[in-house]
C-alpha cells in the first residue's frame, strides 16, 4: 500500500463507508478522518452519524453543512443553462457532487490529510465525479477506492467483513434499493427496477405523492424571478435553499416530478433509474417558460445548445474545467433578462404553466393579435418569404434547368 498518513474519506454512515474505515486503518496503517456533507437529504440520515463514524474506528468526523452553498452555487447556475441530461434526467446525483467534493479537500487541507477516499464503485459515475474534482483542486492528494482494490464483492461479505471485527452496523443482507438523496432529488436504483419491462411498485417512490392519489383539486403555485435566480414562491421572499424546499413539499403533494428513464452512464453501461424531483421540476419550468417571454428566437437557440452541452459537462463531473466555466457565463448572460413572475398549476402529477410576466418581455399584443391591428403590414410577408426561401428557388430553378 502506498505510504500515507491520514486520509480524509467521503462518509455517509452506510454499510460501504462504515467497512471502509478499518479497512484503510488495517491496509493503509493509517489514521482516517470521517467527513459527511449535510446536502439536505434529511436529518434522519445524519442523526448518529458522529458517534457512527467513531465507532467504525475514525479519528475525526466532520459534518458540513453545505445545503445553501448547494442550491445557490451549484443547482440555480444549471438551471439556467437549462440542462437536462437525454431529455429528461434533471442531474439531481451529478449536482451535488462538486460541492461535496470541494468540502472533502477543504477539509483535508484543514486536518493536513495527504490521502482522498471515497466510497463509489468502479462501475459508476460518481468514481468519476469525484476524482476529477479531486484531480483539479487537489492534484497533491493520494486518491484511494477501495471497491477498486479490495477482494470484497457483495453486501454479505461488507456484513462479515463487520461482524468479525465487532463494528456495530445497522445494514441487512437484504438490501432492495439503492438511493441517493439531497435537497434536488432522491434516486431509485436496485431492485425490480433491474428489469426494465418491470413497472416500479409504489414502495421505490419516498419522496413524492403518487399522482393517481394526489389532490383532485389543482394548486397554483407562483414564483418569481431577478435576473435568473429565484426570490419569492407565493410572494414569500426565501433564500435558494428555502425556496427549493417548500417547492419540494407544494409539488411533492400533487405528485410532480417522477421520471423513469434508462441513461447512458458515463462509463459505458446503461441503467434504470427512477428518480423524483418535484420542486426542481417546477423551478425549471418556470424558468424555462420566463426565457421565452424575455429572450429572442437566435438567443434562446443558443441558450439551448448551452443547456444540452451543459448536461453532459455536468453528468460527467467537469464542473471545474474551462468549459464549465464558459458555458456558466453564457448562460449567465441570458439570465439577465430573467425576471418576472410565473404561475404554475399542479395537477395530478403534472406541471403546467398558465400565467407569465416580465418587465423585459418581447411578447407585444399588438404585433401577435390576430385582430385587427395598425402596426403590422401583412404585404411584407411576401417579400420576406421570397428572401427566405431563395436558396431554394435557385436550386429548384438550376435543377428544372
Amino acid at each position: 500500500m502506498q505510504n500515507v498518513k491520514k486520509i480524509v474519506l467521503a462518509y455517509s454512515g452506510g454499510l460501504d463507508t462504515s467497512a471502509i474505515i478499518p479497512w484503510l486503518k488495517e491496509n493503509y496503517g493509517c489514521e482516517v478522518v470521517a467527513f459527511a456533507a449535510d446536502v439536505g437529504q434529511g436529518d434522519e440520515e445524519l442523526e448518529g452519524l458522529h458517534d457512527k463514524a467513531i465507532a467504525s474506528g475514525a479519528s475525526e468526523c466532520h459534518i458540513v453543512d453545505l445545503k445553501e452553498e448547494f442550491v445557490s452555487e451549484y443547482i440555480f447556475p444549471t438551471i439556467t443553462t437549462g440542462a437536462v441530461y437525454e431529455g429528461e434526467y434533471l442531474l439531481g446525483t451529478s449536482m451535488a457532487r462538486p460541492v461535496i467534493a470541494k468540502a472533502q479537500v477543504e477539509i483535508a487541507r484543514k486536518v493536513g490529510a495527504d490521502a482522498l477516499c471515497h466510497g463509489c464503485t468502479g462501475k459508476g459515475n460518481d468514481q468519476v465525479r469525484f476524482e476529477s474534482t479531486f484531480a483539479a483542486l487537489a492534484p497533491d492528494l493520494t486518491v484511494i477506492a477501495p471497491w477498486r482494490e479490495w477482494d470484497m464483492v457483495s453486501r454479505e461479505d461488507l456484513l462479515a467483513y463487520l461482524a468479525e471485527r465487532n463494528i456495530p452496523t445497522t445494514a441487512s443482507a437484504t438490501k432492495i434499493y439503492s438511493r441517493d438523496a439531497n435537497a434536488w432529488h432522491i434516486s431509485h436504483e436496485g431492485g425490480e427496477l433491474e428489469d426494465p419491462w418491470q413497472e416500479p411498485t409504489k414502495q421505490v417512490w419516498t419522496m413524492t405523492v403518487d399522482p393517481e392519489d394526489a389532490p383532485d383539486t389543482p394548486e397554483r403555485v407562483t414564483l418569481s424571478f431577478d435576473e435568473g435566480k429565484l426570490t419569492h414562491v407565493d410572494g414569500e421572499a426565501l433564500s435558494p435553499y428555502q425556496a427549493l424546499v417548500k417547492l419540494n413539499t407544494i409539488a411533492a403533494a400533487h405528485g410532480v416530478g417522477r421520471i423513469d428513464i434508462v441513461e447512458n452512464r458515463l462509463v459505458g453501461m446503461k441503467s434504470r433509474g427512477c428518480y423524483e424531483t418535484p420542486g426542481g421540476t417546477v423551478l425549471l419550468k418556470a424558468y424555462k417558460a420566463l426565457e421565452t417571454m424575455v429572450l429572442d428566437k437566435a438567443a434562446l437557440k443558443y441558450r439551448e445548445q448551452i443547456g444540452l452541452e451543459f448536461s453532459h459537462v455536468m453528468y460527467d463531473g467537469r464542473w471545474f474545467t474551462a468549459l464549465n466555466d464558459a458555458l456558466l457565463a453564457g448562460a449567465a448572460s441570458f439570465a439577465q433578462k430573467v425576471t418576472g413572475d410565473i404561475v404554475v398549476k399542479l395537477y395530478k402529477g403534472q406541471a403546467t404553466v398558465t400565467q407569465r410576466r416580465s418587465p423585459n418581455s418581447l411578447y407585444s399584443e399588438d404585433f401577435a393579435t390576430f385582430g385587427a391591428d395598425d402596426v403590422y403590414d401583412q404585404k411584407h410577408a411576401e417579400g420576406f418569404i421570397r428572401l427566405f426561401s431563395l436558396s431554394s428557388r435557385i436550386a429548384a430553378l438550376k435543377n428544372q434547368g
